[in-house]
Parts: C-alpha cells; structure tokens; sequence
C-alpha cells in the first residue's frame, strides 16, 4: 500500500520533473522570436496531410487571414471542406485545378497541362502580400512526374511576401523541398479502412 510520505514524495519528484521540463521549454520560448511566413510540408504515406492542411486554413479564417487553396491532381468538387471553406468567399479562395488522379486520367500531358495551369494560379497568389496563406495541395505529384520543376517552387517560395504561410501537401515530397521548409511532417500509415473494404465515407474521407 502507497503511503501518505510515499505519495508525497511521488509529488515533489514529479513537481521536480515538470520544473525541469518548463525550464527547457521557456528557453526554447525566449529563442523564438522571429515573425515571419513559414513554408510547411504534409508529406509521407498516411492519411491525413490535406485533412491537416485544412486544419490550418480553419485556424486561419478563426485569426482573420486571407487564405488561397490549389488543389493539384484532385478535381471533384464535392468534399466537405470545399463546401465548408466557401461560405467565407471574403476570406477562403478555392481552386480544384486536377483532372483526377494519375491512375484515373492516365493522360501524362493532359496531367502536366493540369498541373501547370495551377502553378501559374499559384504564382500570382505567391507575388500577393494581400493572401495570408496558401494551401498547394498533392503539388508533390507535380514534382515527382516532373510536370514542375522543384527548385524553380524553391525560388517563388523563396520570394514570396515575407508574412505568408505556405502549405504544401503530398506523398513524396523531393529532398530539396524538406530540407527549405521550415515545418515537416511525415505521415506514416498503420492501418486504412479501405483496406478491410470500406467505402470512402463522407466527412472522413472527403
């Protein structure tokens, strides 16, 4: 049985512990201070890295910002978040500017056209101060295709107004792209419903 002096001691070891902790994260706190636009990358297998993407653009509206979203590859128009994010036109600019994914076209130069077409989009949004954020969903595709040349994103990121966020999402995301971008985050998959024959389902998966 735990003693009433076992448990104290318990607490102070954790009150100790935690201390400690606050004291790293504080330091860490008072080191980051700059202000500027960051370049973040959703990219591995699992499912996840647009839904996250879209979590940002909520936060996003919830501050006030000024928000573009491309979707490369991606072309149907009825996901909850589309329908969702334009109910605020004054804030949320939305682009579905894919054909469908690679496997659905089969159409290399059909897909590059695509894919082009949405990085002209993006490119004026790029040169905006005006836009906050801008969301380049499934853009990795474009890279690994070879429909767009990487370090020539590098260079219009790199360009960019020094306030605005960009998001970047897909599998495969080249070396060059993580290693300019400020955040990344893998997505590793685990398990997948569709795998046990689950239908995509509404709210879930689109």
């Amino acid at each position: 049985m735990t003693t009433d002096a076992g448990e104290a001691d318990g607490a102070t070891q954790h009150a100790a512990r935690m201390a400690r902790k606050k004291s790293v994260v504080d330091r860490h706190i008072a080191k980051a201070q700059a202000e500027r636009g960051v370049l973040v990358v959703n990219t591995g297998t699992g499912k996840g890295k647009s839904s996250a993407a879209f979590g940002l653009v909520s936060r996003a509206l919830g501050h006030g910002l000024k928000i573009a979203v491309i979707q490369f590859i991606k072309s149907r128009t009825d996901t909850g978040e589309e329908g969702f994010f334009r109910r605020f036109p004054a804030q949320v600019r939305w682009h579905v500017m894919g054909d469908g994914f690679t496997w659905e076209t089969g159409d290399d130069r059909r897909d590059a056209i695509s894919a082009q077409a949405a990085w002209k989009l993006a490119l004026g949004y790029l040169a905006d101060p005006a836009v906050d954020m801008i969301v380049l969903d499934e853009i990795t595709y474009a890279f690994k295709y070879g429909w767009l040349d990487v370090n020539a994103a590098l260079v219009a990121f790199a360009a960019r107004p020094p306030m605005q966020h960009v998001i970047v999402t897909g599998r495969a995301a080249p070396k060059e792209l993580v290693a300019a971008a400020d955040t990344v985050s893998e997505v590793r998959m685990v398990k997948h419903a569709f795998a046990a024959g689950v239908k995509a389902m509404p709210g879930v998966e689109f």
